[in-house]
């Protein structure tokens, strides 16, 4: 083992990378992703700065800690960044405050509403066919509505 041992050098670096990203990619999660830059980082300053093995252990295991502690925030803040769009998975999200015209009429407080093709049911006051009906939550799966 000790006779491979300096033999690692920066091409180790450069395949680990490769191995980590690949894997972070089959599994998702962005936590191999910081090991994966890591490890690539410790391949490009090694292929100029040649570092004993124990040098490059460290450096990957340093820069490996700097990556986790300054990346795994600012990922978390760019996901829940602002968009144009908020509602584009949770589209249930987007009939909020629109108005609605019954189809069918809601009965002991359960109806349903087709709304752009889709069934969505509703949770509200006992209402006629034909009424309007103002969505004002979401409640599960289920649009509040009022009479509106």
């Amino acid at each position: 083992m000790h006779d491979l041992l300096p033999m690692i050098g920066n091409w180790f670096w450069w395949i680990a990378a490769a191995v980590l990203l690949l894997v972070e990619l089959l599994a998702p999660g962005i936590f191999l992703m910081w090991l994966g830059l890591a490890a690539a980082t410790v391949g490009l300053i090694t292929s100029v700065l040649p570092l004993p093995w124990q040098g490059e252990a460290l450096l990957f295991a340093a820069l490996a800690v700097a990556y986790v502690y300054v990346g795994r925030p600012w990922y978390a803040g760019a996901r829940h960044a602002k968009t144009d769009q908020p509602n584009l998975n949770q589209r249930i999200n987007a009939f909020v405050g629109k108005t609605y015209v019954l189809e069918e009429p809601i009965i002991n407080g359960q109806g349903k509403l087709n709304i752009d093709g889709s069934r969505w049911d509703l949770l509200g006051p006992d209402l006629a066919k034909g009424s309007k009906v103002h969505v004002t939550a979401v409640d599960g799966m289920k649009l509040r509505v009022k009479e509106g």
